[in-house]
């Protein structure tokens, strides 16, 4: 198994963002390409060959659902996890967002400490033999 090295994170927002960063490259060390709406994700999937997508839920223009239907319409992402980040984490909405192919959920406000090592076990997850 390889191990998880390249992270594509999706979010809208600066500070999100900034903080995800320092989470995933500095106490993960993920090689991280951010991308601040769904359709800069599609433009840079193929360049970046993420091996796991953390995707925001909500989103201006394209939002997270979205943005994951038109990476599963392109791509085979049988094994790059989606991972969505969002404060929305009601039973019902968790099973929606695994119905469209999530692997898993990150609940907002997520802990930068710990961030590294959730995608890590949900990498881990989704690639026993």
């Amino acid at each position: 198994m390889n191990d998880l090295v390249r992270v594509m994170h999706v979010e809208d927002d600066q500070s999100i963002q900034d903080v995800a960063r320092v989470a995933l490259e500095i106490v993960g060390g993920y090689q991280v390409c951010t991308c601040g709406s769904g359709q800069e994700a599609l433009d840079k999937f193929s360049s970046f060959a993420p091996q796991l997508v953390l995707l925001d839920v909500m989103m201006p223009g394209m939002d997270g659902p979205t943005t994951l239907k038109q990476l599963q319409q392109r791509y085979d992402l049988r094994q790059v996890p989606v991972v969505f980040m969002t404060a929305k984490v009601q039973a019902s909405e968790i099973e929606s967002y695994k119905a469209l192919g999530a692997s898993d959920v990150v609940v907002k406000p997520f802990d930068p400490m710990t961030l590294s090592s959730q995608i890590r076990r949900i990498w881990l997850d989704g690639h026993q033999a």
